[in-house]
């Protein structure tokens, strides 16, 4: 096995990455989404198909008038119709008049969508791939040509698959791809395929792989070291079906396990960085258990993990966080030991002295009643104050009652109000509140409340994300429900959680935790 001194990486997540279920990006997060790849260091940026819809070819407009510094914008399209020579094809004049360096083209390989699909001659399809690249590099446009469904065409017909490939590459292709479009091939066939296509052609080789079985990853390694040079894949794996190869889990692999360079050390530790960008951007709940950027990635549970991290961090971590730009996190459960609850109380900068096995009493008390605290900071943070005895629950304020009501209007509106009797050392305050729902009037009213004698305190108290998880759904309307509510100030963020058989009630403890949290958090940092 001879591996390449580089690789180049092309990035699909603006054309197939948007194919996915619940994937939409606007042209203006396009552009953002290209800048931010620009600057991490990928090779080729697929931008979309100008031929088909109006975003793609805006995406394309908008990028000339701010092209990227060393990336290369490609255009996506098909090899042309059977019916029309490559000069009247309307999909590849768009290609030609998204004003890009690079084109990508897709044709088929497969004599089963030749026959099925295309409906055409075998011959037929061969010329189609002939014309269309020699069509595109005649315009000085440097062709990529995607050998679509190549795995499953070279089993069925394995010169036909082949032949496909010297018709590219006779017509001026500088790379050639090849895809498994169905995402179901194995490792062990694509290192021997991409062999015996290494042998058909000399023209530089690629892989782009579906996840329809889990291994696009592995795949596409293991085209890499069979003499693939240029991998496709997206941001965090997004893509048609079950997604495309991930290059969040790619290139660390390459740089860190293959001696392969793609980037620089410095734009490496930028990965988890961007992995969260794409997925903020477009709207879409990042993955925890993502291998290297995921938040569970580094995270450690079992008291005998965290005992031997402590003295020796490549016991249970294959590489170091830092050098993907994500952390260490040391989860504190009923699973836990002492080394976890010492290792937690340090990162929350609290003295535990003598009351390890206290605080792990109540844990696990707490998380058999439907607690979780691997997550909620806060709430741990508080537990363990009280635990030692500098910190008692409510201290600064003190819930007398709450009252909520919800009203539905003539016209559909849903209105919600709190009302809050809350004593703040010996103030007694009575207080109403509107909000977006229930829970958002609960915050407004006690917020109002303790401003009068924490203003300064609060002032950048922020609720940033709210979420419910059902314990026992059997239980039906009547299950016990979990919620955390994570907040920030322009410091931190924090999570707290409540727990009961009312949502309201387990919103409101998740409320005043983060509430007290940040308070105690202010007079520790004062």
């Amino acid at each position: 096995m001879s591996l390449p001194k580089t690789v180049k990486l092309f990035d699909t997540t603006l054309r197939d990455g948007c194919q996915a279920e619940g994937v939409s990006f606007s042209v203006k997060e396009k552009i953002q989404i290209a800048h931010r790849l620009d600057e991490f260091g990928i090779h080729y940026i697929e931008g979309g198909w100008p031929g088909s819809n109006p975003k793609d070819v805006e995406f394309f407009q908008e990028i000339a008038k701010n092209p990227p510094k060393r990336a290369r914008i490609a255009a996506f399209g098909s090899t042309r119709r059977p019916s029309l020579s490559a000069d009247e094809d309307p999909n590849l004049k768009a290609i030609v008049e998204a004003n890009v360096p690079a084109a990508v083209i897709f044709g088929k390989t497969w004599v089963l969508h030749v026959r099925n699909a295309l409906r055409v001659p075998l011959e037929t399809n061969l010329d189609m791939i002939r014309d269309s690249v020699a069509f595109l590099v005649g315009k000085g446009l440097e062709v990529i040509y995607d050998a679509e469904h190549f795995f499953d065409g070279f089993k069925a017909d394995r010169e036909y698959a082949l032949e496909t490939l010297r018709r590219a590459e006779a017509a001026g292709a500088v790379s050639i791809t090849l895809c498994d479009t169905n995402g179901g091939t194995l490792p062990s066939e694509v290192s021997e395929m991409v062999l015996e296509a290494g042998r058909a052609v000399s023209t530089a080789l690629g892989i782009h792989a579906h996840n329809d079985g889990e291994m696009a990853v592995a795949n596409s390694i293991a085209a890499l070291e069979a003499g693939a040079e240029l991998i496709q894949g997206t941001i965090n794996g997004y893509g048609e079906r079950c997604g495309n190869a991930n290059l969040c889990t790619i290139i660390p692999t390459l740089a860190l396990k293959m001696g392969i360079p793609c980037v620089s050390q410095e734009k490496l530790r930028d990965i988890t960085k961007l992995s969260l960008f794409v997925s903020e951007l477009g709207n879409i709940v990042p993955n925890d258990r993502q291998p290297y950027v995921g938040r569970s990635a580094f995270a450690h549970k079992g008291g005998i993990h965290v005992s031997a991290i402590q003295r020796d961090e490549s016991t249970y971590e294959h590489v170091r966080p830092e050098d993907v730009g994500n952390r260490r996190r040391i989860l504190v459960s009923e699973l836990a030991g002492r080394s976890n609850i010492e290792s937690r109380a340090e990162d929350l900068g609290i003295d535990v002295a003598g009351k390890h096995t206290q605080i792990l009493e109540t844990i696990k008390e707490r998380e058999n009643q439907g607690y979780d605290y691997e997550v909620a900071d806060g709430s741990l943070a508080l537990l363990m104050k009280e635990a030692t005895g500098e910190w008692y629950p409510r201290q600064l304020f003190e819930l007398v009652n709450y009252r909520v009501l919800c009203q539905k209007t003539e016209t559909g509106r849903i209105l919600s109000e709190a009302i809050v009797r809350i004593k703040v050392g010996e103030e007694e305050y009575f207080l109403a509140s509107e909000g977006r729902g229930p829970v958002d009037a609960l915050n407004n009213a006690v917020i109002k409340a303790l401003r009068n004698k924490y203003s300064d305190k609060l002032e950048h108290f922020r609720l940033r994300d709210y979420k419910v998880r059902i314990i026992n759904p059997n239980e039906a309307t009547g299950a016990t429900v979990r919620v955390l509510v994570e907040s920030s100030d322009q410091n931190s963020t924090w999570v707290t959680v409540g727990v009961s058989e009312s949502i309201i009630e387990a919103s409101w403890q998740s409320l005043l935790d983060s509430i007290e949290y940040k308070l105690m958090k202010n007079d520790l940092e004062e």
